[in-house]
């Protein structure tokens, strides 16, 4: 099996934490995962960078629209590959 690597975009830092405290409940994750800034291609404003989630999936365990659903409340999604 290939590890997947999930990242859900958020447009806060609040958005971002809050997602993160709920993933590591929802997930059972050993530890909240870390929000990171960052700008997407295209951004030359700090101002539009975006906040995100990576998740390594390492036994593609992860469901991608419960991710992505869970992002959408926040006004954010889950990047596809």
């Amino acid at each position: 099996m290939t590890e997947v690597r999930h990242v859900l975009v958020l447009p806060d830092r609040d958005a971002a934490e809050e997602i993160a405290a709920e993933l590591e409940l929802r997930l059972g994750l050993p530890e909240e995962p870390r929000p990171l800034r960052e700008a997407l291609a295209g951004e030359d404003d700090a101002e539009d960078a975006q906040w995100l989630i990576v998740l390594d999936d390492a036994r593609s365990t992860y469901d991608p629209a419960m991710l992505d659903a869970l992002a959408a409340e926040y006004d954010g999604w889950l990047e596809r590959p």
